[in-house]
């Protein structure tokens, strides 16, 4: 299929990760469904498009059912089929040691980085095998932390490794329905969120110390690369990090 006929909804379209990877799908000529929580963000993610009438900005919470159902509702009545979805909202908490850690903030990384990518993914299941032609795929943003924690993140750590887990299932379920399923684990991409690694993020050896950090726009072309498959192929798994950043041996 044409990549100009083709459709993608991104989650956490706001910013970073997310709306870099939103921009390099329209630049492909994708259709693409901007979803976050803040309408204005998306809003700036659309204009920032080289064809802003391609993209569709959609306030949702992943967290809520009901949200994320009116979502890919919108995207089946605008585009009318799915053909890629990137789980990419996500969500971390303040650097506390585990003991200290709320019940309630343990419970808002759970909604957004778990429960936002499992009821995504199951609308994008539902809509992927309805359509004609049948199928589709889906791609999962892991994390460095889908690997290794860092210290002081267990609530992040825990998700991501579970997101890994869904990844496998949505993968295996998905075979007969032409559904492909695969991961991007991230290490350090230079957005908002990683801006204070220069100036020193905790370390495994309790010492605090700036990491490099690389262009978000690697992501975006690694999911690009993922996204224009055929679906008799699949990425299952693929780490894109800064190269120098602690995460291989010693680092």
């Amino acid at each position: 299929m044409n990549k100009k006929n083709r459709t993608a909804v991104v989650t956490g379209a706001g910013s970073g990760i997310g709306r870099a990877v939103a921009l390099a799908l329209l630049t492909e000529g994708y259709s693409v469904a901007l979803a976050g929580r803040r309408q204005e963000a998306l809003e700036d993610t659309r204009k920032a498009a080289a064809d802003p009438a391609r993209a569709l900005a959609i306030p949702t919470d992943v967290g809520d059912p009901a949200s994320v159902a009116e979502l890919f509702a919108t995207v089946r009545e605008r585009f009318g089929r799915l053909d890629v979805l990137f789980n990419n909202a996500g969500k971390g908490t303040p650097a506390v040691s585990l003991e200290e850690l709320t019940f309630a903030q343990w419970q808002a990384v759970v909604e957004v980085n778990l429960t936002g990518t499992f009821l995504c993914t199951q609308e994008a299941f539902r809509l992927m095998k309805d359509q004609d032609p049948r199928g589709g795929r889906i791609i999962n943003n892991g994390s460095i932390s889908a690997h290794v924690p860092r210290p002081f993140a267990a609530a992040y750590t825990a998700t991501k490794h579970a997101v890994t887990g869904l990844t496998r299932s949505t993968s295996l379920d998905g075979r007969r329905h032409d559904i492909a399923c695969g991961q991007i684990d991230i290490g350090n991409a230079a957005t908002e969120m990683t801006a204070r690694m220069a100036d020193g993020v905790p370390q495994a050896n309790g010492e605090l110390a700036p990491e490099p950090t690389m262009p978000v726009e690697n992501v975006a072309s690694a999911v690009v690369y993922m996204a224009g498959l055929s679906l008799d192929a699949n990425v299952q798994f693929m780490t894109v990090m800064a190269t120098k950043m602690p995460f291989i041996g010693r680092g």
